[in-house]
């Protein structure tokens, strides 16, 4: 699958982190119930110091578990997908064997499936309720269609346990993980 001449090239890289709607609505909820507790004992007025302490928790911990969350994303690059997690991981796109979509529960994320057995699912792009995104599908398409230019003409697909004469199948967790090496 080649770009024709006329297609405008590709940037230098994409990247795609959580949009704020996506980071704030998960944490609306309980922040909420914290506000309504702290509504409720000021207009009391007998609140309990310990109780006082526990809402102000439930207000403050939801807000500060917003602030790592900017950085977590990918960056495609030509060479490579960025994933930017608690740790920064690149995956060459070489080395990449499948992009797919998996859906656990309602929300639906991108995985990465690598040559060694690995299998990475990042973060964002990621939809389900309460954190929807209106552009997945397109996320999701520019991630395969980078992998797809990016990955090289000397890329071959490693293959499935299955394919190679072992009656196990392909396992549950990474359908596209090589044979196990034997000697």
């Amino acid at each position: 699958m080649e770009r024709s001449s006329k297609e405008v090239p590709w940037p230098e890289s994409v990247s795609y982190r959580l949009t704020l709607l996506q980071r704030v609505l998960p944490a609306l909820p309980l922040a909420t119930v914290g506000v309504v507790c702290q509504v409720f004992f000021r207009l009391e007025g007998s609140a309990p110091p310990a109780l006082v302490l526990v809402t102000s928790m439930w207000i403050a911990m939801p807000l500060l578990g917003l602030l790592p969350f900017p950085r977590f994303g990918v960056t495609l690059t030509p060479s490579a997908a960025v994933v930017r997690n608690v740790r920064r991981r690149t995956i060459q796109w070489s080395n990449v064997q499948a992009v797919q979509v998996e859906q656990t529960m309602g929300t639906r994320r991108v995985v990465l499936y690598e040559a060694g057995g690995r299998r990475t699912p990042l973060r964002v792009p990621i939809t389900g309720f309460p954190a929807w995104d209106s552009r997945f599908e397109e996320k999701f398409h520019t991630i395969v269609r980078w992998w797809f230019d990016h990955r090289g003409p000397d890329w071959t697909p490693v293959p499935p346990r299955w394919a190679i004469g072992h009656n196990d199948g392909p396992t549950p967790d990474n359908p596209f993980a090589p044979p196990p090496q034997t000697h």
